[in-house]
């Protein structure tokens, strides 16, 4: 007997539908004002530390893809009960990374690459596990890729160096904005 689930084929649809559409126009829709700032403020950070405008667009619009992806899922009730308490590690994990950033930024001659690279990390291996069943390998591709450009360490050095500054403190404005309103 053939199985078929409505829900399922909706969710792939959904899925589909929403990572064709992953521009920076279509991310205004499904993304907050001040995420969006921040994103933003990320891809000019990446386009200057790179030099390559693609590749900055690229990394982007995976992060961009992946978290309406997991949004979708979280929405529609796809994750169990093991799954919701990874995705509770997941975000604090990434809750404790913003607020290590923030730490670095406020406060001067305490930056350590080290550290919020292996919390990138933590996130990245948390988040891969949450989705494992869920998304495609292409997907994974994608996480890994986003995660481990920005945990570069020389990224990292980059963006708490004095050429980087100004993207710094809108950044950290940013991630302030979205912990005290409980979004990250």
């Amino acid at each position: 007997m053939e199985s078929f689930s409505s829900k399922s084929l909706a969710l792939q649809a959904e899925k589909k539908l929403l990572s064709k559409m992953a521009g920076r126009s279509v991310a205004h829709l499904f993304i907050d004002e001040t995420s969006s700032e921040v994103l933003d403020e990320l891809y000019r950070v990446s386009k200057e530390y790179t030099h390559s405008r693609p590749q900055a667009q690229r990394v982007i619009k995976d992060l961009i893809k992946v978290a309406v992806k997991v949004a979708v899922l979280h929405r529609s009730g796809c994750f169990g009960p093991g799954e919701l308490a990874l995705a509770a590690r997941f975000r604090q994990k990434l809750r404790q990374g913003a607020m290590t950033a923030l730490s670095f930024g406020e406060v001067d001659f305490t930056f350590e690459a080290a550290v919020l690279a292996g919390l990138l990390t933590e996130c990245r291996d948390a988040l891969l596990e949450l989705v494992a069943h869920h998304l495609t390998p292409k997907s994974h591709g994608r996480i890994r890729r986003v995660f481990d450009h920005f945990s570069d360490a020389g990224l990292l050095t980059a963006l708490y160096g004095p050429d980087f500054a100004q993207h710094r403190g809108k950044i950290c404005d940013g991630l302030r904005k979205l912990l005290d309103e409980g979004k990250l």
